[in-house]
């Protein structure tokens, strides 16, 4: 499960580069993943791949609950 998002499935995207002469080459968008240990309800710790958007969604969840 390589370049994915753990949690919401999200993966790299793809499209085309153009240049000034409307050239098209191929070029890929990765996500930045981040490696982040995530603890269960039961107390198990997991390290996980989430992107960067997806850490900081996680952020704002813990400090909501807090």
């Amino acid at each position: 499960m390589a370049r994915k998002d753990w949690l919401t499935g999200k993966g790299p995207l793809s499209g085309n580069s153009r240049s000034h002469a409307l050239n098209a080459t191929r070029k890929k968008w990765n996500l930045n993943l981040q490696k982040v240990k995530v603890t269960d309800d039961s107390g198990k710790t997991y390290t996980i791949k989430v992107s960067a958007r997806t850490l900081r969604t996680l952020k704002k969840e813990e400090r909501a609950n807090a």
